[in-house]
């Protein structure tokens, strides 16, 4: 004699919702634990796993680079192995999820070691890393990370010091970013000089390029 298993009844449209709910929350702690990761793995050198954030066609903005993932490991590890001292500190997350795609906002703070102008000086810089992920194969990561800088400042780090900056240079930076841009000018670095900022032009494009990307459109950026 064969004992079928007694019918499962019907989800009601609300239990629907309740599970909806649970693949988004899931989504969005994968979608966290890659945002930290990329902090963790980037800042202490552990460049194999570090890879593991992007996906093959992923880029990376950032003041001093623009480009393929790929390529901003590699001058990211030449850098560490020449001894920039760059860190990062992340705050909250605001996630949003639309079926294979989402756009990640993770407050947070760049801090940079640099000689300026002859002085040991600290540089903070505040803002947003503005993430455009896509889940693939079951997997989130990067497609495109674009930090929006808000507002930063330049200490020396013996407080006894005071270096002498070159004001028309310093002029010619986006507020959101002045004093990382200048110390980052100073040491080699070609800076880009309109990446968005709090107010800005190209923040509100910024903006635009993750809705059209969580509605299903190209990345336009």
């Amino acid at each position: 004699m064969t004992i079928s298993e007694p019918s499962r009844p019907e989800r009601t449209g609300s239990e629907k919702a309740v599970v909806g709910m649970d693949t988004v929350f899931i989504d969005k702690l994968r979608i966290r634990e890659v945002v930290q990761n990329w902090v963790v793995w980037r800042d202490s050198g552990d460049w194999e796993r570090f890879r593991n954030v992007w996906h093959q066609d992923g880029r990376m903005m950032a003041t001093w680079f623009q480009g393929p993932a790929e390529r901003f490991i590699e001058v990211s590890r030449e850098g560490w192995n020449k001894g920039v001292n760059i860190l990062h500190f992340l705050g909250g997350s605001a996630i949003d999820v639309a079926g294979d795609r989402a756009v990640a906002q993770t407050k947070m703070s760049i801090s940079q070691r640099a000689t300026v102008d002859g002085v040991v000086c600290d540089i903070v810089c505040t803002g947003r890393f503005y993430d455009f992920f896509e889940k693939r194969d079951d997997v989130w990561a990067i497609v495109l990370r674009q930090p929006i800088y808000e507002k930063d400042r330049l200490d020396p780090v013996d407080p006894a010091a005071r270096p002498v900056l070159d004001k028309v240079l310093l002029d010619q930076f986006p507020e959101g970013y002045r004093h990382l841009a200048y110390a980052q000018t100073k040491i080699g670095f070609t800076v880009k000089r309109d990446m968005p900022t709090l107010k800005c032009r190209e923040v509100e494009r910024l903006y635009a390029a993750g809705a059209e990307w969580l509605a299903g459109g190209e990345l336009a950026w």
